[in-house]
């Protein structure tokens, strides 16, 4: 984990997080069409890594004992599946939602639509009540309804090639595209792609952020191991200068509590940045309106110790969100 270093420069830090959302998604498109990992329903087996997965359902009676289907169905399935989990699971605990911030193919989205409606609406999020009309580094947004030519057909546009990508996972693609070019897709692969379509359009314009904060199981089951580890990397607030915050931005807003893509408050406790996905975008703010201070930024990431006694100093003095008299930021 070199890349989340903090003596790497936190700009270089963005740049690589992108790169690697990128190249996800692009592998999230591809990998049914090399069979590296989708189920074939046809078939009735999956493909991983250009391998074909059996676990001995198919067969023919006489090819060998019954005992060594369950022996198969432990080795095959279930050692893998574990394997994989407690993998997931130790990263989650030492890094926290990683996975989310720069790998996820749906938090990609989530991210593109918000800077596309930040410019329609000034917003995020339909449900910001109120956001900071600035960016971090000073300038003002001006929101363009116009803007809404874009967000709206992007969003359609998005759902669409998740709803195919998704059918892909468990059709053959060369059926799938194949029959979508050619205007044959079957009842029941037109009603699917037409009904995920409607859900995830609704889900990015509306919901998107809803749902990587409460339904997705994913990004639930890396906060709970992060949560329950002192000690796991996390967004460290200097508290004792906290009155810097005040000159952040122009009429006392705040720029972390503006970039998150999330809409979470950078400086709060851990425990009520539950669904941080580690993209480190607060921490690029700070850098950029605090960095003229004398100290540096307010915000870095700590880990360790370090955060261990964040933590429990934050538990002792009953702070929350650090801020100083006056001072304005989104509220949700």
């Amino acid at each position: 984990m070199a890349s989340l270093s903090p003596s790497r420069p936190l700009l270089s830090r963005q740049r690589q997080r992108r790169l690697w959302q990128m190249a996800f998604f692009v592998l999230f498109l591809t990998a049914p069409i090399f069979d590296l990992l989708r189920y074939d329903l046809y078939a009735g087996h999956a493909w991983i890594l250009t391998f074909e997965w059996h676990l001995g359902f198919d067969a023919a009676p006489g090819q060998g004992p019954a005992a060594i289907r369950p022996l198969a169905i432990l080795t095959g399935l279930f050692l893998p599946i574990i394997g994989v989990a407690l993998t997931f699971l130790l990263v989650a605990w030492r890094w926290g939602r990683l996975y989310c911030g720069w790998l996820c193919p749906h938090f990609s989205v989530v991210e593109t639509l918000n800077g596309l409606m930040q410019r329609a609406t000034g917003k995020q999020s339909l449900w910001d009540r109120q956001s900071a009309p600035w960016q971090a580094d000073g300038s003002r947004i001006t929101p363009n309804p116009y803007q809404w030519a874009l967000v709206i057909p992007l969003a359609i546009g998005f759902a669409f090639v998740w709803a195919l990508v998704l059918l892909t996972y468990l059709v053959p693609p060369r059926h799938v595209y194949g029959s979508l070019f050619q205007g044959n897709l079957s009842l029941h692969e037109t009603l699917f792609i037409a009904v995920a379509t409607l859900l995830f359009s609704l889900e990015f314009l509306f919901a998107r952020h809803l749902f990587c904060r409460y339904a997705c199981a994913i990004g639930i089951f890396q906060s709970i191991p992060w949560l329950a580890n002192p000690k796991a990397m996390v967004v460290g607030f200097d508290h004792r200068r906290a009155s810097q915050c005040a000159n952040c931005l122009p009429q006392q807003y705040s720029a972390c509590d503006t970039v998150c893509p999330m809409r979470l408050k950078p400086r709060t406790l851990k425990r009520n940045m539950f669904t941080c996905t580690q993209c480190g975008q607060c921490i690029e703010a700070c850098q950029i309106s605090q960095g003229h201070q004398p100290q540096g930024p307010l915000l870095k990431w700590i880990t360790g110790q370090e955060a261990k006694e964040t933590k429990a100093r934050f538990s002792a003095t009953g702070l929350n969100h650090q801020a100083s008299p006056g001072e304005k930021s989104w509220k949700n």
